[in-house]
């Protein structure tokens, strides 16, 4: 099988093609603009294979993206190149709604015209695969429930916002052309090779330098953490096994407050790498005024992937979170790289007036 993935040097992107390498017999084209957050060194471990290729280019590029299809012919399309930073969307939202929403409809345009050419037998086989968050959910505040595929959506930022266009756009590009898609929505992922801008990374990068652990508000917001290579299994399982026109909600189970999540980094970093004056990492968090809009609770039913496609993630957050920290520990190098300057763990989304 020939997979083209798109953003496939960013976080999960990476996770995905280094699973797929790895583990199975099939073709990879790797297509990724190659933005601050898309970096090749995420696939040192499988560059050299023959089964792997990569190309530089943006998916608003539809004249570049129908050559890729030609060139390429693959069984599947696996679409994870996006703009995902709530915080950035808010500070900057029009590379947002260029990416994902403009990107997204050019790359569905260039996907329906290669599928049209195709012959039946490899017509009916394809699959475009749209990878979302769960995000377009909105909030759970105040209440016990989770998000369920037939949640309404309720986007609260322009991040979300941008990525329920795209998600709407695929399943119209369905309903109204036939094109066969399967989408899937997922909880906040973390693991190795996560772009310092995020929660965890953060963190753990901040707590080594004996900076300041920011946390918004209380850091009370409640949100679903699921193992990245987890991820990366289930979004395998669903492209060759899931069902044309359906969604699935991919989850870990492990709903934590964001202020637990900090102080296991913390406890596992005095561990592992006590301060030599004794101080504990906890006495570096700094509760700072929460973003914009910010949601309180996210959390995922994933019932559907177990009981339809058979996925349920391996790794609890005890297990994910300590071979995370281990893994920047023994990568710091990595890290230090893939920060090119242009971001240095300021705190983000704040100058949106």
């Amino acid at each position: 099988m020939r997979i083209l993935v798109t953003g496939g040097a960013g976080f999960i992107g990476s996770a995905v093609i280094r699973h797929i390498i790895e583990n199975t017999h099939h073709h990879v084209l790797n297509v990724d603009k190659l933005t601050y957050a898309g970096n090749l060194e995420s696939l040192q471990s499988i560059k050299k294979s023959e089964r792997y290729q990569f190309f530089q280019t943006d998916i608003c590029d539809q004249v570049e993206l129908e050559k890729i299809f030609e060139n390429f012919q693959p069984n599947v399309v696996m679409h994870l190149a996006a703009e995902s930073h709530v915080d950035r969307s808010i500070d900057g939202p029009a590379t947002f709604i260029q990416t994902n929403i403009v990107g997204t409809y050019s790359l569905l345009e260039a996907a329906r015209k290669y599928w049209l050419s195709l012959t039946a037998e490899v017509k009916e086989s394809f699959r475009f695969h749209h990878i979302s968050t769960d995000e377009v959910y909105g909030d759970l505040e105040g209440t016990t429930d989770l998000f369920k595929e037939t949640t309404p959506y309720a986007p609260s930022s322009p991040y979300s916002a941008s990525k329920a266009s795209s998600d709407h756009l695929v399943r119209a590009w369905h309903r109204t052309y036939g094109l066969p898609t399967i989408v899937t929505n997922c909880s906040n992922n973390y693991g190795p090779y996560h772009f310092p801008e995020k929660l965890i990374p953060l963190v753990i990068l901040n707590a080594l330098d004996m900076k300041p652990l920011p946390i918004y508000g209380k850091g009370d917001q409640i949100r679903d953490w699921l193992f990245v290579e987890d991820h990366a299994r289930a979004l395998y399982q669903v492209v060759t096994t899931g069902a044309v026109g359906q969604t699935y909600n991919i989850g870990g189970h492990n709903e934590k407050q964001n202020i637990e999540v900090v102080k296991t980094i913390c406890n596992i970093l005095d561990e592992l790498k006590p301060q030599a004056n004794g101080q504990k990492y906890e006495s570096l968090i700094k509760f700072v005024e929460d973003r914009p809009g910010h949601d309180l609770r996210y959390a995922i039913d994933a019932g559907k992937i177990e009981k339809d496609l058979g996925w349920k993630p391996l790794e609890t957050f005890e297990t994910g979170i300590r071979k995370t920290v281990e893994w920047y520990l023994n990568n710091l190098d990595w890290s230090r790289r893939v920060q090119d300057g242009s971001y240095q763990r300021e705190r983000l989304g704040v100058n949106a007036q």
